[in-house]
């Protein structure tokens, strides 16, 4: 797994995302946003789910389980779709997952404490920003079960990139075959650049081909 996770923090979001789309699989999530460090991010998941509080209390507070079983590297996502302005991730909870060696948080919904996660040089990645609390608004209901980020499944134990193109998923099963997709892909992009740096006129260089090399 460590070859896993080190190969695909070697590739940026859309290389991983063009993969995606010449296999036929999902997992590319738009509208998702970097709001703190230019870091890329690269991992397996752990998950969090939040729901609206509805009479219902936390008996600890939003996503500390998830930090407290977090292994050194791991992202942990969080699915905060209730439709209520309230925040799913802040500065201590960004202190407490840094101090476990956590990669960054990613979150289907709003965060908070932006200021503080950029001082504290924590990568997160949120659909929104807001300074509402999450307390007496929303509760946890689970901690590594599947969540739904975009319109895509994410599984505990699958992977992500994430960077300021956009946020990727990729399924455990599918990690070999994507990543070697991803990796051809980068090395024929990569050959491009270095030939339009040679000079080469870029209609030559993003010809045909270039336009037909995603197809199945």
């Amino acid at each position: 797994m460590s070859d896993f996770i080190s190969r695909l923090g070697n590739l940026d979001s859309c290389a991983v995302s063009d993969a995606l789309d010449k296999l036929g699989l999902k997992g590319s999530v738009t509208g998702i946003h970097r709001f703190t460090t230019e870091q890329r991010i690269a991992g397996r998941v752990l998950t969090v789910k939040l729901d609206r509080a509805e009479g219902r209390s936390n008996t600890r507070h939003l996503c500390t389980a998830a930090i407290d079983a977090a292994q050194p590297g791991e992202i942990i996502v969080v699915e905060q779709r209730t439709g209520i302005d309230a925040a799913s991730w802040g500065g201590n909870l960004a202190i407490g997952a840094k101090m476990r060696k956590v990669a960054g948080v990613i979150v289907e919904g709003p965060v908070r404490d932006i200021d503080d996660c950029r001082k504290l040089d924590f990568p997160v990645f949120a659909r929104s920003h807001t300074s509402r609390t999450a307390r007496g608004r929303i509760v946890e209901v689970s901690t590594n079960e599947p969540v739904v980020a975009g319109d895509v499944m994410v599984a505990p134990g699958d992977f992500v990139v994430a960077d300021g193109s956009g946020v990727v998923f990729v399924a455990q099963r599918e990690i070999a075959r994507v990543l070697d997709t991803a990796e051809a892909i980068a090395a024929r992009e990569e050959a491009m650049a270095q030939a339009l740096r040679n000079g080469t006129p870029i209609g030559q260089v993003m010809d045909a081909g270039y336009e037909t090399m995603l197809k199945r």
